[in-house]
């Protein structure tokens, strides 16, 4: 489509234009005092029909100004017959380039934690999330968690060919729950090619900012667009090992002080993602050093050069221009058994269907390995550059490198720390002397100590000796735009400067 489409219709007194541009929709309605001008990018249309009773329905999110967040819009207007031809016509194409290259009518497995957080994922779901799934005509399977793992149970009997997408509406954690049932699964490795995504309604919701953005990160309606409409991507996993056991973490593992942060705010989940700052704020006043020695397979230690990387890497999936996902052969409403089409075709995995990948770094003493035994007061190490709205963690993270962002806060002064915050939703901290920042194969932390906290992926883990390793595009997220939604840059560098 190149030019404007166009459609006017009449409706008593009131007047109804719409315009579809290649990008855009937009819509100008006489009477209407609510929504009487609407702008929006095209991809933000649920969906569009003619009735059998002469209704032109439009769904459809828009922005009341630009900083405002998405709010779900329905537009109705009574045709006469005279206007049924171009109606059709118009509903077409803006259907078309609605869901181009894009499954309509998912199949989502949902799942509700409504203990998460400040407690407000069930609101968020029947309110805000619901009607626009009810409005893209997705169906839905829907399950209120009640217990701790419920999620993980679910995950690991989920029927694989009843579902396009899981959703889940919580914080991280049922992410994680998620992951790990899909480890447990009779097939794992087709599992996790089942796309997940996330809904934020916990306290971090650092997934869902890093594929959404920082505006819309905590934007539930934007979050069920996610899963209406996003594109598979791949992401790498993590094996947590420890003695015998082993998980699997998608998003970080801590020691130190942003552990103790973490865990030891849970009391404190209705205050939402302030609990972290005060928690920061008494770990710097305590400033503890961690009681850790680390050994790492470092792959990349050069901060310079991993800024130009994560440049070229946005430039080549930007170029790949993902939204232009090839469409199905079956451009009209997906039946109950049609597979989620890809956005390109995913890398197969170089395992068996129904293995999970086998440990390739259990030795901390082989070549390549580096000790670090300096006082440190934190080590987070991770996938994502954000792990709550307020701290980009990982600024240089890639969604699918092969590689674990490590960063290792030496320790120095409190009125560093304290700046390292005043700066973290940037992901400035990144340029301090005092912090390491590395990227690696794998990693094995080992306490000198009885006392101290291990968060993984948000959770309590035993303050014990464990190692990491990287699974390269295990897993499968869904995204509007095939990479972290994050911007970082040198110092003083302007936004979209050469």
């Amino acid at each position: 489509m190149d030019a404007p489409i166009s459609l006017s219709v009449a409706s008593g007194h009131h007047i109804s234009t719409f315009s579809l541009t290649p990008t855009s929709l937009l819509v100008s309605r006489t009477g209407d005092k609510k929504w009487p001008q609407i702008e929006t990018d095209v991809y933000n249309v649920i969906w569009a029909e003619l009735t059998d009773n002469n209704v032109l329905e439009i769904s459809l999110l828009a922005r009341k100004k630009k900083s405002a967040p998405l709010s779900f819009v329905q537009i109705n207007v009574n045709l006469h017959d005279k206007d049924k031809v171009a109606a059709n016509a118009f509903t077409d194409a803006l259907m078309s380039a609605a869901y181009t290259g894009v499954k309509r009518q998912r199949r989502l497995k949902v799942l509700v934690n409504p203990k998460s957080g400040p407690g407000n994922a069930v609101q968020h779901y029947i309110k805000q999330v619901e009607p626009i799934f009810r409005a893209a005509r997705c169906l839905i399977d829907t399950t209120f968690t009640t217990h701790v793992k419920h999620g993980l149970d679910i995950a690991k009997e989920l029927p694989l060919d009843d579902f396009d997408v899981v959703v889940t509406v919580s914080g991280d954690g049922l992410v994680h729950e998620v992951l790990n049932g899909f480890a447990a699964h009779a097939d794992p490795t087709r599992a996790f090619r089942t796309p997940l995504t996330p809904v934020p309604s916990g306290s971090g919701n650092g997934l869902a900012v890093n594929l959404l953005g920082v505006q819309d990160g905590y934007d539930v309606a934007a979050a069920a667009l996610n899963a209406v409409k996003g594109l598979p991507m791949s992401v790498d996993l993590f094996s947590v090992t420890q003695k015998d056991r082993r998980v699997f973490s998608f998003m970080s593992q801590v020691v130190g002080l942003l552990a103790d942060l973490d865990l030891r705010t849970e009391r404190l989940r209705f205050m939402g993602s302030n609990r972290f700052i005060l928690g920061y704020l008494h770990g710097v006043i305590v400033k503890r050093r961690c009681p850790v020695k680390l050994s790492i397979k470092v792959a990349e230690a050069d901060k310079h050069r991993m800024v130009h990387n994560l440049h070229n890497s946005r430039s080549k999936t930007t170029l790949r221009s993902p939204r232009a996902e090839p469409p199905s052969p079956d451009s009209g409403p997906a039946t109950s058994k049609s597979p989620l089409p890809p956005m390109s075709p995913l890398p197969p995995l170089s395992l068996p269907s129904a293995t999970l990948p086998e440990l390739q770094h259990t030795d901390a003493d082989a070549d390549g390995w580096i000790a670090f035994d300096k006082p440190l007061v934190y080590m987070y190490a991770g996938k994502g550059p954000y792990v709550s709205r307020d701290l980009m963690q990982f600024p240089v993270s890639l969604p699918d490198d092969g590689l674990i962002d490590i960063v290792i806060q030496e320790m120095t002064s409190r009125r560093v720390l304290l700046h390292g915050m005043e700066v973290a939703h940037k992901g400035e901290q990144y340029w301090l002397e005092s912090q390491r920042y590395l990227k690696a194969q794998a990693y094995r932390v080992e306490p000198y100590s009885k006392k101290g906290c291990l968060a993984v992926d948000g959770e309590a883990y035993p303050f014990e000796a464990f190692q990491v390793e990287v699974h390269q595009g295990l897993a499968t997220l869904l995204s509007p735009c095939g990479f972290y939604k994050v911007e970082f840059d040198f110092p003083g560098k302007k936004k979209g400067a050469p």
